[in-house]
């Protein structure tokens, strides 16, 4: 999975995040030779390579894959059904066994779903892990089946829900999973340019 410096830049990275991955890549300026996500990752850490999944063209449906594994690690933390059945949806989508229709409306009951739970949370005054998870999780999957917000279901997923809810291991295995998911790719492209 790669992208390139000027892909990034029309994204508006922040500066600081920008400056590091410059840096290492050795660069001073935004250029068209391929960066991977692996290499955002070794550089900038998992924050960043999420954010720089927006930038990867071509790997829609890994991506989508990869945010639907994200928010199923949180998915017992989900109370409304609405959120559960967007991620049935959106990997259904993934895999081309779901219309954009069917898309749309899981992302939309799904966000509704986010909604209820967030004003239920601000309501109760909510402060614990679990149920910050939980509306973190409702959102990723209704950003996962919301068609190109994908990306952002996977910076969501990755990083409010399981953060809260699991802490470092929880970082520890979504990296190991995105760096997992970007070697299928990568190993899929050679075979297909074999």
């Amino acid at each position: 999975m790669k992208t390139t410096l000027n892909e990034i830049r029309k994204h508006s990275p922040c500066e600081e995040g920008w400056a590091k991955l410059l840096r290492s890549l050795d660069k001073t300026k935004a250029d068209d030779e391929l960066v991977s996500i692996i290499q955002i990752l070794d550089s900038n850490g998992l924050d960043d390579a999420l954010w720089c999944l927006r930038a990867v063209k071509g790997c829609d449906c890994e991506i989508r894959l990869y945010a639907v594994w994200c928010a199923r690690q949180v998915e017992h933390l989900m109370e409304d059904e609405r959120s559960k059945r967007a991620l049935v949806v959106a990997e259904r989508h993934a895999n081309g066994e779901a219309t954009d229709d069917e898309l749309a409306a899981a992302g939309d009951a799904a966000g509704d779903a986010a909604w209820a739970a967030a004003w239920a949370a601000a309501r109760a005054a909510a402060g614990d892990a679990a149920r910050d998870a939980a509306r973190a999780a409702a959102w990723a999957a209704a950003r996962a089946a919301a068609g190109d917000a994908a990306r952002d279901a996977a910076r969501a997923a990755a990083g409010a829900a399981a953060w809260a809810a699991a802490g470092d291991a929880a970082r520890a295995a979504q990296e190991k999973r995105l760096r997992e998911v970007c070697a299928k790719w990568e190993a899929d492209q050679l075979k297909a340019a074999a």
